[in-house]
C-alpha cells in the first residue's frame, strides 16, 4: 500500500476528534477559503428523475429492483413538461436521474431527452448507471456537459454486502466512471459517498484520497463532493446502530471544512436530504452548491407520466389493480427540507449571498 501524500496526512488530521474551539477554528477557516475562491454566491439546481426502474438491488435504495414500489418512466415529452416547469422556477442547472434499466432506459432515451432540453436549459447533468466512455462522449455531443456519479460505498466488504444483483456489483467498474466520463469529455464531474453505511471516517478517507487522484489525473475537469446521508426510503433498510456508522450533525461540519480546507477549489453540494435548519446553518461554513424544491419520483414537479403508473415483476411490467392505484410513483428516498425553491432563494439572500441560477452558457465555446 502507498504511504499517504502530505494532503492526505493534513486531511485525516482534520477529521480527527476535535474541541468545540479546534472545530470553530475550522469552520472559520473554511469559510474564508469559500469567499475567497467562491465569493458570496450559491448555486441552484434542481434533480429531474425520468425513472424508477432499476436492475439492481442495492438494500440502501427506495428503486432497488425487488421492492414493490410504483414505478413510471416519462416520455421525452412529459420531461420536457417537468423541466420548462423548473425553467418557470428559473432553475437553469437540472441534473436528469434515472435508475439503471437499459428495457425501459433504452438506448438513445437520455440522448433524446438531452436534444428536446438543451435549448431551454443550459447546464444538463447526469445521475445514472456507469456507462462506457464512448457513451459518455456522445451524451457529452448531444449537450451534457456534467456527471454524478456516487460510489455509495468506498468500503469493498460492505459494498458486496449491500449490492446484491444487478451491474452495480462490479465495485471497480463504478469506481472508474468518473474517469472514462473525463475521457468522454465532461465538463463537471461530482463524486460522494452515501454514509451511513460504513464508518464514515473510512469513507471521507477513501473519497479524499479518490478525489486527490481525480483531479490530478483528470485536471481539466472541474469537481464537485458531496456527502448525502441515509433518509427514509422504500424497502426500509435498517443498517446497523452502531455510532460508527452514522454521521452526525457535527460530523458533518467537519467533513464540509476539512474537504473545504483541502480542495480549495472544488464545489461543495449539499441536498434536500437535510432538514431546513441545519442547511441554514451550513450554508455559510464551505457549500457552494444547493437543491432547492425536490422532488425524486419521475413526474414529481407536474404529475407527468401518473397515468402510467405500473409494477415491475422480473423485468416484466404488471399493470395495477383498482386498489394499488395511485397519483404518483415512488420516490427514491424521502426529502427532509420541503420549502420552496423561491423561499430559498430568498433565504440565501437574507443571508448575504448571490443566488446563481445560471453560470453556463453554450455560447462560451462557439466559435466566432
Amino acid at each position: 500500500m502507498k504511504e499517504p501524500t502530505p494532503l492526505m496526512r493534513r486531511f485525516r488530521r482534520l477529521i480527527e476528534a476535535k474541541s468545540d474551539s479546534e472545530l470553530e477554528k475550522m469552520a472559520r477557516q473554511s469559510q474564508d477559503i469559500t469567499r475567497r475562491h467562491f465569493g458570496k454566491t450559491m448555486r441552484l439546481f434542481a434533480p429531474l428523475y425520468l425513472s424508477n426502474e432499476c436492475v439492481n438491488n442495492c438494500q440502501y435504495c427506495g428503486f432497488s429492483r425487488d421492492n414493490p414500489i410504483l414505478r413510471s418512466t416519462l416520455t421525452v415529452p412529459q420531461v420536457v413538461a417537468e423541466a420548462k416547469h423548473l425553467y418557470d422556477l428559473g432553475f437553469r442547472n437540472i441534473l436528469l436521474v434515472a435508475g439503471e434499466h437499459p428495457k425501459f432506459v433504452s438506448e438513445g432515451y437520455l440522448q433524446e431527452c438531452i436534444d428536446a432540453l438543451k435549448a431551454l436549459i443550459p447546464t444538463i447533468g447526469i445521475e445514472v448507471g456507469p456507462m462506457e466512455d464512448e457513451q459518455y462522449r456522445e451524451l457529452v455531443d448531444h449537450g451534457a456537459e456534467g456527471l454524478i456519479v456516487y460510489q455509495e460505498s468506498y468500503h469493498r466488504e460492505t459494498y458486496e454486502v449491500l449490492h446484491t444483483a444487478g451491474p452495480k456489483k462490479n465495485f471497480h467498474w463504478r469506481l472508474d466512471c468518473p474517469e472514462r466520463a473525463y475521457l468522454g469529455g465532461f465538463r463537471r464531474i461530482g463524486i460522494g459517498a452515501l454514509f451511513g453505511l460504513a464508518d464514515w471516517q473510512h469513507e471521507a478517507t477513501a473519497l479524499a484520497t479518490h478525489l486527490d487522484y481525480l483531479m490530478r489525473h483528470c485536471w481539466k475537469a472541474h469537481f464537485s463532493i458531496a456527502f448525502p446521508r441515509m433518509r427514509p426510503h422504500a424497502g426500509n433498510y435498517q443498517y446497523s446502530p452502531d455510532p460508527q456508522l452514522s454521521l452526525s450533525d457535527r460530523h458533518l461540519v467537519q467533513l464540509i471544512t476539512a474537504f473545504r480546507i483541502c480542495f480549495p477549489q472544488v464545489s461543495i453540494v449539499l441536498s434536500t436530504r437535510e432538514p431546513a435548519e441545519l442547511r441554514d446553518s451550513l450554508f455559510k461554513l464551505g457549500v457552494t452548491h444547493i437543491s432547492a424544491g425536490s422532488q425524486t419520483d419521475p413526474g414529481g414537479y407536474t404529475g407527468a407520466g401518473h397515468e402510467d403508473l405500473h409494477l415491475t415483476v422480473k423485468g416484466r411490467r404488471v399493470e395495477l389493480s383498482e386498489e394499488e392505484s395511485s397519483d404518483r410513483a415512488t420516490g427514491q428516498f424521502e426529502i427532509d427540507d420541503q420549502r420552496s425553491a423561491s423561499e430559498i432563494a430568498d433565504l440565501i439572500q437574507q443571508q448575504g449571498f448571490d443566488p446563481v441560477w445560471k453560470d453556463w452558457d453554450p455560447a462560451i465555446l462557439a466559435k466566432s
